[in-house]
Formats: C-alpha cells, sequence, structure tokens
C-alpha cells in the first residue's frame, strides 16, 4: 500500500444510535483522503442490539462503487450495543485492510454479551475474539488509541 500519496482514500465508518429510542442505529461513512479531502460518503443503518453491522457496511462499501478506497476504519468493532462486527470477514469480502480504532482500554466483554444476549452469546464472543487483541499506541497528539488490524502490518496501520 502507498500510503505517502496524498491521495490515498480509506472509507471511515461511525455509528449513532439512541437505544429507547429507535431499534435501528444509523451508520455514516466518509471517503477521506489523506489530505483531508471528503471524495464521498455514504449511509446505512443496523439494528441496535442485532448481529448485521457488518453485513450492512458492506452494502454501503459496495453502493460507492468505487476501486481507489484503499482501507477501512471503523470506530470500534463492536457498535450500536453490542453489535459486533466482524472484521475478517470485512476484509475478505473487499479485499481491503480494515483498521478499528477506539478510544478506552477494555475491561471485558464477555459478561455482558452473556447477560444482555443470552441465546446468541457465544456468537458474539466469536465474532470478537476472531478480531483478535488491540494494541495501545499514542497518535501525534498525545492522545492512547487501542487499534485492531486485520490483513494489514500494525505498523503500516498506525501510519494511515
Amino acid at each position: 500500500m502507498t500510503l505517502e500519496k496524498k491521495g490515498v482514500r480509506v472509507l471511515g465508518v461511525a455509528e449513532s444510535f439512541r437505544k429507547n429510542l429507535s431499534d435501528k442505529a444509523i451508520l455514516a461513512g466518509i471517503v477521506m483522503r489523506r489530505d483531508m479531502i471528503i471524495d464521498g460518503i455514504a449511509f446505512g443503518e443496523c439494528t441496535v442490539g442485532g448481529l448485521d453491522a457488518t453485513e450492512r457496511i458492506l452494502e454501503m462499501y459496495r453502493s460507492l462503487e468505487r476501486e481507489d478506497i484503499l482501507a477501512l476504519m471503523l470506530n470500534g468493532c463492536i457498535i450500536s450495543w453490542f453489535n459486533v462486527i466482524d472484521l475478517n470477514k470485512l476484509h475478505e469480502e473487499t479485499g481491503l485492510p480494515v483498521i478499528s480504532l477506539s478510544y478506552r482500554p477494555s475491561t471485558g466483554i464477555r459478561e455482558y454479551f452473556i447477560k444482555y444476549f443470552p441465546r446468541d452469546w457465544e456468537k458474539r464472543v466469536e465474532i470478537y475474539e476472531r478480531n483478535g487483541p488491540r494494541i495501545e499506541l499514542t497518535n501525534r497528539n498525545g492522545l492512547k488509541l487501542y487499534m485492531r488490524a486485520v490483513g494489514i502490518d500494525l505498523d503500516e496501520a498506525a501510519k494511515l
């Protein structure tokens, strides 16, 4: 991957929801160039507390019909009240590196899967664990971040 070019494009996806307001969360995707120019947008929705976020993100990516996106960046791999994103499936389906960033250390998630999702907690744990461990890094502003990366070397992912 050539990261030095100004025109390197990444699709970043984040979500927003209110648990008691709707059973759907809004997904927003921004195609951004390395020089901070926004170069495309996509929207979707996923189920709050569901297991459909991975498919919805794939639909957003496909809807853009672009071949110049070089990576996917996600605001966490668990969104919309425990809707676990399968980073490996995103990588396999798109052929792109997938980077998940979060901003707080995790104190464990399994107990919450068991408590709130007694019917499918094992599936959620399986996807979550398959996503791999997070590494801690510090950005150039001194902010600690926690990153998972699939399909890309961790050092390259940190440069993105």
